[in-house]
């Protein structure tokens, strides 16, 4: 079998609905290694690993083969493949971004929080610095001990790309130190915030959430069918002030209650400044039990 069709029946098993650089390099480099394709011997490949040289080589011939086509909003970091459907830009960019997940009001959306429709696709992904030791660990598993071939031999990196828009939809990627709670979507490749994750980022940045009044309408309104879920994730991974706003949110206003709710009393703070919005103006409005100033009216 020619090597030109062992890729092109290789790109036609993935499951993504583009493929990056790196991707198409993985591919490259293991029919280099193995010189065969479903146990059937590949023609004239002489050289022991894959390099720059095999992979250009290779990426032309499906480019004029028609194959793979360069992504207009990606450059070439990636490429869309022959007879693939319109795809999603929530599924292209958790391609393009293996460590990035859907989050705040785009994840609100996606659980049916939220009758907002969002004009921007959110998402949260690690800082540069530990995104790139992240794809570092990723390089390592995917090639085990062929890794060392593949970087000396030049073939794509696992790299950050720069996402603006895709598919005319704008791209707004959070850094988010902490790291993030979420679920795949069966059938696609499609990472989104767990629910309990999801209340949560709003507390912490409403202001990617529509706003804190948003925020507090979203509570209000499904907080109870999901107690259990927000307490757990709020309790291991909130912050002395999460647990505070969430608290007065949960248990005072809505006098939504638990165990774990109602033993974040002990980090309410009195004589202090905290505020429920904090992007607001304070106000001598308070909740006693949670020493929070009720700043939304």
């Amino acid at each position: 079998m020619e090597i030109e069709k062992a890729l092109s029946l290789s790109l036609g098993e993935l499951e993504e609905p583009v493929v990056t650089r790196y991707r198409l390099g993985l591919i490259v480099a293991d029919l280099y290694m193995k010189k065969s394709f479903h146990g059937e011997s590949l023609n004239r490949i002489r050289k022991e690993h894959a390099s720059s040289s095999e992979f250009n080589k290779s990426l032309l011939s499906l480019e004029d083969a028609g194959i793979l086509k360069p992504h207009p909003d990606l450059k070439h970091a990636a490429f869309r493949l022959l007879g693939r459907k319109d795809e999603d830009p929530a599924d292209v960019v958790c391609t393009v971004d293996p460590f990035c997940y859907v989050s705040h009001l785009s994840a609100m959306a996606h659980h049916g929080l939220t009758n907002r429709i969002p004009a921007k696709l959110f998402l949260s992904s690690p800082p540069a610095k530990e995104w790139n030791a992240e794809a570092e660990e990723r390089m390592e598993k995917d090639l085990g001990t062929g890794i060392a071939d593949y970087v000396e031999g030049g073939m794509p990196a696992l790299l950050r790309v720069a996402m603006k828009k895709i598919n005319g939809v704008e791209i707004s990627r959070f850094a988010s130190m902490h790291r993030g709670a979420f679920k795949n979507t069966r059938g696609r490749m499609l990472r989104v915030s767990t629910i309990g994750r999801t209340f949560l980022d709003m507390l912490r940045n409403p202001e990617l959430c529509g706003g804190m009044r948003h925020v507090v309408e979203v509570y209000e309104e499904h907080a109870a069918t999901y107690l259990r879920l927000i307490s757990d994730e709020v309790d291991r991974h909130g912050k002395p002030i999460d647990k505070v706003r969430a608290g007065y949110l949960l248990s005072e206003k809505q006098g939504l209650k638990n165990d774990t709710v109602e033993s974040w009393v002990a980090f309410a703070q009195r004589g202090g400044s905290r505020k429920l919005n904090a992007s607001g103006e304070y106000a001598p409005v308070f909740s006693d039990k949670w020493c929070l100033s009720l700043n939304l009216d």
